[in-house]
């Protein structure tokens, strides 16, 4: 068992050193083929079904690039205000290693598609944040390790190891950070906002699905430390394949605390990659480090060097959506949500359902209140996405029209949408096969009055007493008289008249 290691409290560190980050992010993108193959870019699929020769790596085996994914990476780069090359090429990244079956990654090493860019990224407490952008190169993801035995699913302490090749060969654009420094105590979080912020961007462009789970958006988290008063950057460490954001947040504090203890101790930190165990909020170590230099890189000889037109990249620019900081900030000056109602409208997932909602004719609280509280709940019950639920934003704007107009209370809207989400119809089907529709007859609604002060007399006393706020108990009598389809209001003034109070 690997020994844990000594760490520093968080609030020494901060006050000793200074930390260094650079974040490298790699995205899949979610072209139907692989980027220099034929074979379909798809996740999970058995084993060593969507391989080729190529792919494969197989002799004579030539790639042929996806053009699909040279447009993804031109449209990253735009929507990280890159400049974008106007001469670039592939290179080949050495490396030995059983999921390469090359034994080479085809990447992009001094002349990246898409460089010197930058990302505006909102903190918690509102601060903005620039991360500059050193680069965005194009490169091909490698397959999948099985370790099978022991207990750390790692090679070490393994029977055996599968290997599965689907995933050879699928696009990747790997965005990399300039070092982030001057953070102090809040680098752990400005890591976090980034990816997020990163995330929210590349699922704008439509892209990639940005899934962690899935391994479609990884993070690389670099730190170092500098103690305070110098300006040399310290030996820096990569946790890799950070697939959460909480757990980039988590991987980046840690490390800052055992890197000082390390420090403080008289040691030296290693270069070298490491792996976070989210169990524990920990990193254990990977392995030593590689330099540039370790990967001899040369020109890739079957690739011909891309030259895209500054044409081609002012038409692309053209198709960039609206962008998620500007998307933010249109919608709560025109809906006017505080901070608070923003950011919990943004962490539901359902902004896109929000905003189709009242489209459709829905006010923007009640669209709001739909998607972020009950149906976010009925997603949750279900364990599937929000954007999973059968029902559609006309469906939940055709229910809050029908609550403005009266003709159905709250509660028995949540009975219509529960009706809709079991197939049962459109609301106005609902309504109709479950008898929901509001009781609006004062005659009808008068009976149920009389006949609940005549069922108790003492309160129908203390509203006529001047009591007025008794008449809540007829008021509830009279409305599971009706099964909850009374319009409240309009039973109290009934109530009020009928004692004359």
């Amino acid at each position: 068992m690997t020994a844990v290691a000594e760490v520093m409290d968080y609030a020494e560190v901060v006050e000793r050193f200074d930390p260094v980050l650079g974040l490298e992010v790699h995205v899949e993108l979610n072209t139907k083929t692989k980027m220099f193959c034929g074979c379909a870019n798809e996740f999970g699929g058995e084993p060593n079904t969507h391989v080729c020769p190529t792919c494969l790596g197989l002799p004579g085996a030539l790639p042929v690039l996806n053009g699909k994914g040279v447009e993804g990476a031109i449209r990253i780069g735009l929507a990280l205000n890159c400049e974008i090359a106007e001469w670039c090429r592939f290179a080949r990244k050495n490396y030995f290693y059983p999921d390469m079956p090359k034994n080479f990654q085809t990447s992009q090493y001094d002349e990246p598609i898409a460089f010197n860019g930058y990302l505006d990224v909102t903190l918690d407490d509102g601060e903005v944040v620039r991360v500059e952008i050193e680069r965005a190169h194009m490169e091909e993801d490698t397959g999948k390790s099985l370790h099978v035995g022991g207990a750390t699913g790692r090679i070490h302490g393994a029977e055996h190891s599968l290997l599965d090749y689907n995933r050879a060969g699928v696009p990747l654009i790997e965005i990399v950070t300039k070092p982030i420094v001057g953070m102090g105590s809040r680098a752990p979080e400005v890591a976090r906002a980034y990816v997020t912020a990163l995330r929210d961007l590349l699922r704008a462009l439509d892209v990639s699905d940005v899934r962690m789970d899935q391994g479609s958006l990884r993070c690389d988290a670099n730190v170092s430390l500098m103690p305070k008063g110098t300006t040399e950057f310290g030996t820096r460490t990569e946790t890799k394949n950070v697939n959460s954001f909480r757990s980039v947040e988590r991987a980046v504090r840690y490390e800052m605390t055992r890197q000082a203890a390390v420090l403080v101790a008289g040691g030296k930190v290693t270069q070298e990659t490491r792996h976070f165990q989210e169990s524990d909020g920990t990193t254990s170590p990977g392995r030593t480090k590689e330099t540039a230099e370790d990967y001899r890189y040369f020109p890739e000889p079957d690739l011909v060097p891309i030259a895209p037109s500054r044409e081609w990249v002012e038409e692309l620019r053209g198709t960039l959506p609206e962008m998620p900081a500007a998307r933010r900030k249109r919608i709560q000056t025109e809906w006017n949500l505080s901070a608070e109602e923003l950011r919990d409208l943004f962490n539901s997932g359902a902004v896109d359902l929000v905003e189709a909602t009242v489209a459709e004719g829905a006010k923007p609280n009640e669209a709001r209140s739909w998607w972020v509280n009950f149906l976010a709940q009925e997603a949750n019950a279900r364990e599937v996405e929000i954007a999973a639920l059968p029902i559609t934003p006309a469906q939940v704007a055709r229910v809050a029209a029908l609550v403005d107009s009266g003709e159905l209370t709250n509660k028995l809207a949540r009975e219509v949408v529960k009706g809709v989400l079991a197939g049962e119809g459109e609301p106005d089907e609902v309504v109709e096969k479950r008898g929901l529709k509001v009781v609006s007859d004062d005659s009808a609604l008068l009976a149920a009055v009389d006949e609940a002060l005549a069922a108790q007399p003492d309160i129908a006393d203390k509203i006529r007493g001047g009591k007025v706020q008794a008449a809540g108990a007829i008021v509830g009598a009279v409305m599971k008289a009706t099964k909850g389809q009374a319009d409240a209001k309009r039973v109290r003034e009934l109530i009020i008249e009928r004692v004359g109070a």
